[in-house]
């Protein structure tokens, strides 16, 4: 039934009854990323009271040093708004701290603190789980062609 429904899913495009929500792009996406996130609060976020914006936010920090909130939010993919929430969360926690950028009176560097360098240390193992658990119903060539798709997806607009 689900390969048929497919098919006429995809069709020719005319009619409103060949548009099926369950085969569209973008539900089966927002469906996956449901479940992914909930795999990550169940492994690592309700224990940690992290989410996963938070959680990227503190890898790329440790990755790549000091950044202007401006840069973090780009590299994370978060918006303006987002982002800010997420630092002012953080910097709450003690897990990041904020200093002034002497080349830019108006611009913070971020920073993590030795507290959120120790908990990012130790999430990470946690991070490789939920990758893992999340891909689990493909096989590993499955996994290697469908990451490989979803980057170039994420990637078409230049990102």
């Amino acid at each position: 039934m689900k390969s048929e429904r497919r098919r006429t899913a995809k069709g020719d495009g005319k009619g409103a009854a060949a548009y099926v929500l369950e085969d569209q792009i973008g539900h089966l996406l927002r469906r996956a990323h449901q479940r992914a996130t909930a795999i990550f609060l169940a492994e690592l976020g309700e224990a940690h009271r992290l989410t996963p914006t938070q959680f990227a936010a503190l890898v790329k920090l440790r990755d790549l040093g000091e950044q202007s909130q401006n840069e973090l939010g780009r590299l994370t993919a978060m918006d303006p708004a987002t982002i800010q929430g997420v630092i002012g969360r953080l910097v709450a926690r003690r897990l990041i701290e904020r200093s002034g950028d002497p080349s830019d009176r108006r611009r913070a560097k971020l920073r993590l603190t030795a507290r959120g360098r120790d908990l990012v240390d130790r999430l990470i193992p946690l991070g490789f789980r939920v990758s893992a658990v999340t891909l689990h119903p493909l096989s590993m060539r499955e996994r290697e062609r469908f990451l490989s798709l979803l980057e170039r997806l994420a990637r078409a607009d230049g990102a």
